[in-house]
């Protein structure tokens, strides 16, 4: 075949592909042509190859929108995280989450532990996994929640605001009991938590342990009944009181003296 056709032929493909929303496709059928001819692939060979690369690149931007849309603070995976630094932490156990099946059931994961104990790391390790899965995954702290619940109520669109945090496949509550909550603010929490409670999954990282949260919800009806749904089912992974970040820091240290 002549230049000029070949190149009115590659460009009538590239204008196809535009058209039918194929990238992947439009960018990349030279090459694996070229790579066909010389691997002596057959026609059906080279369109399943064209094909799954459109499908992998779909899926590579489908997995990295459903990360941004979660609004990570950072992102980081379970891959990233040194369990040889903490062996107490249930590696298998968190393997096994990150396949997905909690997400099914609608089951709670809380994580419990001192500052620094990668409490956060590995609830968002979880969540990026869920990401992987094309779950619709979303990121908060309790503060900002209850901040974004309480706008809401003031503005009159908290059924609004409410609603969408119940249709999240699965969300993740950081630093829940860190500060008091108002008793008012505390009650917008639990209708969230209440709302989700065996219809969508949720991941809680706290540093209290559950008998001490009385002193950060100060009514004790109100406290038991969210601790009820929390807990009903829940995968409780204690990460312990020490510093898994002080630790890090100090063999990093270590190994630069």
């Amino acid at each position: 075949m002549n230049a000029p056709r070949l190149s009115l032929q590659h460009s009538t493909i590239r204008e196809y592909a535009k058209q039918l929303r194929l990238p992947t496709l439009g960018g990349q059928f030279e090459r694996l042509a070229e790579e066909a001819i010389k691997d002596e692939q057959s026609h059906v060979s080279y369109l399943e190859a064209l094909l799954h690369a459109e499908l992998e690149e779909r899926e590579r931007h489908a997995i990295a929108r459903r990360i941004q849309e979660a609004r990570f603070p950072k992102v980081k995976t379970l891959e990233e995280f040194e369990f040889p630094s903490a062996p107490h932490i249930p590696v298998a156990l968190l393997r096994k989450l990150a396949e997905g099946d909690y997400l099914a059931r609608s089951e709670p994961v809380i994580l419990l532990g001192e500052a620094g104990t990668g409490k956060t790391h590995l609830a968002t390790g979880l969540a990026v996994a869920a990401c992987r899965q094309r779950r619709r995954v979303r990121f908060t702290s309790a503060a900002e929640l209850v901040n974004e619940l309480s706008e809401a109520k003031h503005h009159s669109e908290l059924n609004r605001v409410t609603q969408r945090w119940t249709r999240y496949e699965l969300i993740v509550i950081d630093e829940m009991a860190y500060v008091a909550i108002p008793e008012a603010a505390a009650e917008l929490l639990f209708h969230v938590i209440a709302g989700r409670a065996e219809r969508a999954a949720l991941i809680l990282t706290t540093n209290l342990r559950f008998s001490e949260w009385g002193s950060m919800f100060p009514n004790a009806r109100l406290c038991k009944a969210m601790l009820d749904r929390l807990t009903d089912q829940a995968h409780t992974i204690d990460t312990g009181t020490e510093s898994y970040r002080f630790r890090r820091t100090l063999a990093k240290k270590g190994g630069k003296s």
